[in-house]
Parts: structure tokens; sequence; C-alpha cells
């Protein structure tokens, strides 16, 4: 957990003289806190392990987390991780970036030509990857996440402007999400208006639901959701 609500960036890279693919972890926790080792450290040695190099973005949250804290925090890493990926051996030409659950609307909202990478003269990501995020600020939202990024009473711009599902074009990077069925903390819904959005805007996307899932599982080891973390993985590579 990030316990003093500042930004950090955790360095997972590989350090063997090779060049490798590098993802952008962004982990969840209602925008109240980062929940580093469910969503960040156990995904980073996954990827570690497939031969990819990893960073895990440790944003402002809690008192901390009004809009636009966390998507500049996002932004400095990135640039951050461009700026090392000579000494540091990472192929940033195909950078992915992964979010779950409030990391996932952090990660999805940075996506966005409203609000992300163009704002901050960046370059476009290659992937997104996406687990039970948090999508909407609309009436499908997960209440705290919307109350501590965007306060309480945002405006009808503010909202539709961090929906992302309302934000999606065919500029949108190709996109692999999945939730479970059985989410408790987050409607699935997100999911499915995110994966609609995608549909309608032509962009490249895998959406799975698993069923009897719920919210917060990580890597999903001995659920059903189990083989999202290669199917993801397989679908950025692939690209």
């Amino acid at each position: 957990m990030n316990s003093n609500n500042d930004y950090a960036l955790i360095d997972y890279s590989i350090q063997d003289g090779q060049k490798h693919p590098v993802a952008i972890l962004c982990p969840g926790g209602g925008y109240w806190f980062v929940s580093v080792e469910n969503e960040g450290t156990d995904f980073a040695k996954a990827l570690n392990d497939l031969g990819i190099s990893a960073f895990i973005v440790c944003y402002r949250v809690a008192e901390k987390a009004l809009f636009p804290n966390p998507q500049d925090d996002l932004a400095k890493a990135v640039q951050e991780i461009i700026n090392m990926s000579e000494e540091k051996n990472l192929d940033i030409t195909n950078y992915s970036i992964w979010g779950s659950s409030a990391g996932g609307h952090l990660a999805a909202s940075f996506c966005t030509e409203a609000v992300g990478y163009p704002k901050y003269e960046l370059p476009k990501p290659n992937t997104l990857v996406l687990v039970y995020p948090v999508v909407t600020m609309g009436e499908f939202t997960h209440a705290g996440s919307k109350y501590n990024h965007l306060g309480k009473q945002p405006s009808e711009e503010i909202l539709d402007l961090l929906s992302v599902e309302k934000q999606v074009t065919e500029n949108y990077p190709a996109t692999f999400l999945w939730c479970g069925d059985a989410d408790t903390c987050v409607p699935p819904k997100n999911s499915h208006l995110l994966a609609e959005a995608l549909q309608t805007a032509g962009v490249p996307h895998k959406f799975i639901e698993y069923p009897g899932v719920d919210h917060g599982v990580g890597l999903g080891i001995g659920t059903a959701s189990e083989p999202w973390f290669y199917e993801a993985v397989k679908f950025w590579l692939e690209r």
C-alpha cells in the first residue's frame, strides 16, 4: 500500500543487457490508497517471468486524489520511463498501460484525448489492459472513487469528461478488459459501457466477463478469471 499518498515509481525493469517491452501498472484502491501488492507487485513479477519490464505507479490518493493529480502523476511516470529507456533497455515504442479498479479509471482516462496523453505531449500507449475497472462517473460508478477523485459536487462537464465511455474515439488505444459477473464493488456495467463504446468507435478490443468472480482478485489464481493475464499479454504483444 502507498502509505504517504505521494507520487512514487517502483522499478521492476529487467536488467540483463537485452531490450524488453515495458508495462506501466496502475493498481486500484478507490483513489483512497494504492493496492501495490495485489495489483502491482504480483503483476510486475508475472510480467518479468515473461520477459517484460514493468513499473508500478504510486499516484496521489486520498486527500490528494482530486483530478487531475493522479493523471499528472501517471504522465510524469510515463515521461520518466521514456527518459530512462536507453539506460534501462526499455522498448518504449510499444508500451502498455495496465489499470485495476480505480487504477483502471486512471489508466483509461489517460488514454483519452480529452484529459490524457495528448495533453501531456506523450506517445499514445500501444495497448490498454483493464482489470475490473471503474469506467464511468455516471449512474453505475463506484461511489468512493468518484468522491475521492472529483469531490462532493462535480459539475456535469467534469462528470462527462471523466466518464471514459463518453470520451472514446477511433484513436483510442487497443484495449483488453475484463471483469467478473459477481463483482460486488465495481458494477460490471462499467466494463460493458466501455466495451460498447470501443465497439461503436471501431477500436480493436477484447472483453471477457468471467462467471462467479468478485472484485479485487488480482491475478485471479484459483478462480475462473485465472487465464486473463496470459490472454492480456498475448493481446498486447501480438499487436
